[in-house]
């Protein structure tokens, strides 16, 4: 038997010996340290959006920034998402990969430093379009690194670990707030050098460039055909997380908690969201999907309402009501790109996943503007009469199509898998394992 010893960054072996054994534990371990670098990029990346995501609001808030202009950090920060994820394909496609990453990194980097020099709503809100344009780009590219290196044996626990740095970077990103000074521009630093860090591991790994990165296409009306409740559902998960996202920090600071409050508030409900994706999905591999969601959403809703109407200002009692939130908000959109999965051939999950997150950023783009006005017409916790407005009208479609549409067989029906709402792109969609049959 001839076996390799070890390969080239490419893959290819360099070296082979006859009537060798090796371990399938040590090729799995190689290619695990292959990806290393890759996801100690996306960590600093993910860290530093996540800093940078919940100083900026923080900031406005103490500078006297009105609600609806902070709103439209939000807005802006989603519109240059999608944006970075229609374009930077064909950037890529004209530097290459490594020069890319370097152009979108250091630009992230360079306008976290200026939204510390300019402090002015006008000026962080044209930033904050280029600081989503540029980490759709540098995501799109580490995921298509990520995904050149899983093979088919290794594409679920590569899809693991990024879920994890994914959820684990964007919490510590937002702890961090929590031992500086908001008033002060030492966090914009921080946010800076968390995103110079992420070009380290990137130049010095020795992994090969990937393929050229997918088109994005978006055929709204193929999509809605595939599945009417998941089209309408993304989009109003979009609306709630997306004002969620942006606000709550403003609703906390409003509500009168302190800054290490807020952060452990936005973190417990990103946490809360984590844990409670696998039970929901697996419950909707069980039963109709569009049940699952009608209920959830109900709740959600239900949660929303009370502290919008209660309007609690105990700390306690706020980290509380917002991770049961939170727990129960974030399960969604898993739970709807499932259900649009399932009846969707094996051949199309990227193409409808993809352009179910691009409807979701068209979500996050509306939420921040109505929430802002709600808020600053009625009060901070009018933030969530708006989310709770869009999950009881997922329920309300949900449930009204489930009379109208037979749900799939469990023949039909594919597992769930969970996926991370934040800093996802079509690129990341093909790390999950049901999508390896697109790689081939």
């Amino acid at each position: 038997m001839e076996i390799f010893v070890y390969a080239s960054p490419d893959g290819k072996p360099l070296r082979t010996f006859p009537g060798l054994a090796l371990d399938s534990g040590v090729v799995l371990f190689r290619s695990f340290v292959q990806i290393f670098a890759l996801l100690c990029g996306t960590a600093f990346l993910l860290a530093g959006s996540g800093l940078h995501g919940l100083l900026l609001p923080l900031r406005g808030g103490d500078a006297g920034f009105a609600i609806s202009s902070l709103g439209l950090l939000g807005t802006a920060w989603a519109g240059g998402f999608i944006a970075g994820c229609l374009l930077a394909p064909r950037l890529v496609r004209r530097v290459g990969h490594v020069r890319a990453f370097g152009f979108f990194a250091s630009s992230a980097a360079i306008i976290a430093l200026m939204t510390g020099l300019f402090i002015d709503s006008t000026v962080w809100i044209i930033l904050r379009a280029f600081t989503g344009f540029s980490m759709a780009g540098a995501f799109m590219v580490i995921e298509s690194w990520l995904n050149e290196r899983a093979t088919n044996e290794t594409r679920g626990q590569i899809f693991g670990l990024y879920m994890m740095v994914n959820y684990g970077a964007v919490m510590s990103g937002q702890m961090i707030v929590a031992a500086g000074d908001v008033r002060n521009d030492g966090l914009f630093m921080v946010t800076g050098i968390f995103l110079c860090l992420a070009l380290i591991p990137t130049a010095i790994s020795t992994a090969s460039s990937p393929k050229p990165l997918s088109e994005v296409q978006l055929d709204l009306k193929a999509l809605y055909r595939n599945s009417p409740v998941a089209f309408i559902s993304c989009i109003l998960i979009g609306i709630a997380n997306g004002a969620w996202g942006t606000l709550g920090a403003v609703y906390g600071a409003g509500s009168g908690i302190d800054t290490t409050m807020i952060a452990l508030m936005v973190s417990f409900t990103i946490l809360a969201g984590a844990l409670t994706q696998i039970p929901v999905g697996r419950f909707s591999d069980k039963i109709d999907r569009r049940f699952v969601l009608a209920s959830v959403a109900g709740a959600s809703s239900l949660v929303g309402l009370a502290i919008f109407l209660i309007a609690p200002t105990n700390a306690i009692v706020i980290l509380v009501m917002t991770a049961l939130y939170g727990g129960l908000a974030y399960a969604l959109y898993p739970v709807a790109v499932a259900h649009a999965n399932d009846f969707a051939a094996s051949e199309n999950y990227v193409k409808i996943s993809g352009g179910l997150l691009l409807l979701y950023g068209f979500g996050t783009m509306i939420g921040p503007l109505v929430a802002a006005a709600a808020m600053e017409y009625l009060w901070p916790a009018a933030l969530f009469a708006v989310t709770a407005l869009a999950h009881v009208s997922i329920t309300a479609y949900a449930l009204v199509r489930s009379r109208q549409r037979a749900a799939p067989s469990a023949a039909q029906k594919d597992s769930f898998q969970s996926l991370p709402e934040r800093a996802a792109t079509p690129e990341g969609l093909k790390l999950i394992p049901r999508a390896e049959g697109e790689q081939n």
